[in-house]
């Protein structure tokens, strides 16, 4: 990522606060718990033994277990990657109390979400899909740093295209989307983003648009939209002196019979 108006890129932050290293080292812990001691099945978020069995802790548990490198390598570089910033400026108690309640807070909507399915429609919903990893964490992190740093410009993996990271939370969702990947728990990134927008606006960092304030950026939008017209029409023009210029001296020249040196 690179910040506007700076010419250095970097792969990621200089330094790694304490904080990310212990949620790093804590997932991968638990990663090897899950591969060599067969840990998977009591820490997985199952709707179905949340809600009937009382075995709430897996609101808890489900966001520390992966279901394979590749999902937890993609997991951490996130967290490292965007994380970072966040914990270094809010410290370790703020962010991890962010961390903490946006992950749990999006493992109690994944084991609601079959139930509200559930009534809504019996025969299409599926109470006993299991649902693990750090992803509504993760995206909760990511919401906050596109949040606190909006015109910083990052540059994705995949594709590999700058964007303001601003536009972050959107196109990963769209991507999700298009891709109809049905192992991509969409209503965990959800419950992690919904859940973490409701901190940072209790915390001040982020304020509901009210009307006025609406009206205000789409005046300024409007004004901005008009500027680059207004610049488009002169390059433009410019372009077509330009082009005016160089036909007059090509005609001057046909007439005179050629360039005299």
């Amino acid at each position: 990522m690179y910040g506007r108006g700076q010419q250095q890129v970097r792969f990621g932050p200089p330094v790694t606060p304490d904080v990310i290293k212990w949620l790093i080292g804590a997932n991968v812990f638990v990663y090897f718990l899950q591969q060599y001691a067969g840990a998977s099945g009591w820490l997985v978020q199952h709707p179905e033994l949340f809600w009937e069995h009382g075995q709430i802790w897996r609101a808890f548990t489900y966001m520390w277990a992966h279901g394979g490198l590749m999902h937890l390598g993609f997991n951490m570089l996130a967290l490292w990657m965007f994380g970072t910033d966040v914990a270094l400026y809010w410290g370790v108690r703020r962010f991890l109390t962010y961390y903490l309640i946006s992950g749990v807070g999006a493992g109690f909507i994944i084991a609601a979400w079959p139930a509200f399915a559930l009534a809504m429609d019996p025969t299409t919903a599926s109470y006993g899909i299991p649902t693990l990893g750090a992803s509504g964490a993760v995206y909760a992190v990511l919401l906050a740093s596109s949040l606190m740093w909006p015109n910083r410009t990052v540059m994705l993996l995949f594709p590999p295209i700058p964007l303001r990271a601003i536009y972050l939370i959107p196109l990963l969702f769209f991507m999700e989307f298009i891709s109809a990947n049905p192992n991509v728990s969409h209503v965990g990134h959800l419950g992690g983003v919904f859940v973490g927008w409701i901190l940072l606006w209790r915390w001040g960092v982020t304020r509901p648009l009210s009307l006025d304030q609406a009206k205000v950026r789409f005046r300024r939008w409007k004004m901005r939209r008009q500027l680059r017209a207004v610049q488009v029409d002169e390059v433009n023009e410019r372009r077509e002196r330009n082009e005016r210029a160089r036909e007059r001296r090509r005609q001057e020249r046909d007439e005179d019979g050629g360039w005299m040196n």
